[in-house]
């Protein structure tokens, strides 16, 4: 039986979902791989819960995970302790060889996190931030002192696609030595919602307002609608194949004028229907050339942008619907035709599902 210590920092949505996964799958990694993942301590931005033995007993994670969907903060857990450091956390919860998870949405993990590899742990994120700050940081989380893929070590496949495979096609390309020259792709669900419902005829306004009912948008729509997560997945692909760019270095179209920045969310809800027309103006303009307005993220060495585009209609972006995401790449063996992938790539159990995927592939790696 291989056992393998893990600490996960974030009980969001995710978190919770990846700890549900792993307390599910009991049973089936015991079976298929003699694999039993041992939840050590988990975190959020103000407590830890922490054992010392062999992982937190699955009953207590179960009760955890109904303590944090109520609203709860762990430092109200009994047992648990008042911890707003992530990397405090990872110091007190990791045993030899373990697997410390980013599920947060926090820049202030990448501490934490290069100091689990320096440690000799190992390292699983869900969440971008760490890997679009500096690109030292980004250097030292995904690379060995001697600069070379630390893929035995870290894994990072769900920071962009959520459940869909992106990052492994991309190492995948890579490793083979095919020269990646260009990706472009949807990647966000919420804004492939969104212009799906324009494609349909709705009002920007309406389909926002249907999407933030769904529960598909953030709570405030223009931390989706400003761009800045695909950016950030953007860079994270570009990256991928050798680019050394910043965040800043991303040309962001974003779908809401400046002016409506300064508003609250509530106050940004009721101006949605002054932006109608522009978006009415080119949705006809788009149809008339047998085309659709798509949220693109383009990568090549010229650029890295992201905004949109019109595709033609039965082009694969075109013919997209929903929340899926989809990415092309183009590469010496994938050209003129691309290579496309293409599936459910937003959603809690989708991403929690890929992190999962990624420990279970670490547990067996041979850094």
């Amino acid at each position: 039986m291989v056992d393998v210590p893990v600490v996960v920092l974030g009980l969001g949505s995710v978190g919770r979902s990846f700890v549900s996964q792993v307390l599910s799958q009991r049973a089936f990694h015991d079976r298929h791989y003699g694999l039993r993942l041992s939840i050590r301590a988990v975190s959020d931005s103000q407590g830890l819960v922490c054992t010392g033995d062999d992982g937190l007993p699955d009953t207590e994670l179960a009760a955890i995970l109904k303590h944090k969907a109520a609203g709860r903060p762990l430092a109200e857990w009994a047992g648990g302790s008042v911890c707003d450091s992530p990397l405090a956390a990872a110091k007190q919860g990791t045993a030899p060889g373990s697997v410390v998870v980013d599920c947060s949405a926090a820049d202030a993990t990448a501490d934490a996190l290069q100091w689990a590899l320096e440690a000799g742990h190992r390292i699983v994120l869900a969440n971008k931030k760490p890997l679009t700050q500096d690109l030292a940081v980004w250097n030292r989380l995904t690379h060995t002192p001697a600069g070379t893929w630390n893929l035995g070590r870290s894994r990072w496949e769900t920071t962009v696609g959520s459940g869909l495979p992106v990052v492994a096609t991309l190492h995948r390309l890579v490793g083979s030595g095919d020269p990646v020259a260009s990706m472009d792709g949807a990647l966000s669900g919420t804004l492939g919602y969104v212009m799906t419902g324009l494609q349909q005829g709705k009002a920007f306004s309406e389909v926002v307002s249907e999407a933030k009912a769904s529960g598909y948008t953030e709570p405030d729509p223009r931390d989706d609608l400003g761009g800045v997560d695909v950016a950030r997945k953007a860079l994270i692909l570009a990256r991928g194949i050798g680019l050394g760019l910043s965040l800043a270095d991303v040309g962001i179209e974003s779908l809401y004028p400046e002016e409506a920045a300064d508003l609250s969310a509530d106050e940004f809800m009721e101006a949605l229907p002054s932006m109608n027309r522009g978006f009415q103006t080119r949705c006809t303009a788009a149809a008339r050339r047998n085309a659709c307005l798509r949220y693109v993220a383009s990568v090549s060495a010229d650029a890295v942008r992201v905004g949109l585009q019109e595709v033609p209609l039965d082009s694969p972006l075109g013919q997209l619907q929903g929340t899926d995401n989809l990415v092309q790449f183009r590469s010496g063996w994938y050209n003129p035709q691309p290579l496309v992938l293409q599936g459910r790539g937003a959603g809690v159990d989708a991403t929690a599902a890929g992190v999962l995927s990624d420990v279970v592939e670490l547990a067996f790696a041979h850094p």
